[in-house]
């Protein structure tokens, strides 16, 4: 049996405003923050909806379902993400909600595979025993 390798990318260090976010990411679940007086959604959670200024806003669950918006594909990795490489930085848009800033998995990051405006879902990637990360593969993969 192999002992598994300790995650050596940088981890989230949740506020009290984004605390909520990653507890239910924790349980493979997607909270994004609506405003109950505008109805905006939007990301990342803080406690003042940006765009009324209003402080009645609390997180709701998302499909998880989005498009791919727009990407990078970085070839020269930081220390911790060397075996990622090369690895796409993606602008997720959301089925009725915000924009999100991930990594798409279960495919090759090339040109030829990362194709705007494809259909992604969430997946969580679980880092640590307390922490799980969401990212985006293709619909139905």
């Amino acid at each position: 049996m192999s002992e598994q390798q300790p995650y050596r990318k940088p981890l989230p260090a949740p506020t009290p405003e984004t605390q909520e976010f990653w507890d239910k990411a924790r349980q493979h679940e997607l909270w994004v923050p609506r405003c109950n007086a505008c109805g905006h959604t939007y990301f990342p959670p803080r406690f003042i909806c940006p765009e009324c200024l209003s402080r009645d806003v609390a997180l709701t669950r998302h499909s998880g379902n989005g498009t791919l918006h727009s990407y990078m594909i970085n070839h020269r990795a930081p220390p911790g993400f060397e075996e990622d490489a090369p690895y796409a930085i993606a602008v997720i848009q959301l089925d009725d909600g915000p924009r999100i800033m991930s990594n798409i998995v279960g495919i090759e990051n090339t040109p030829e595979n990362l194709v705007l405006d494809m259909a992604l879902e969430v997946t969580f990637e679980d880092a640590v025993e307390d922490v799980s990360i969401p990212k985006w593969k293709p619909a139905g993969a």
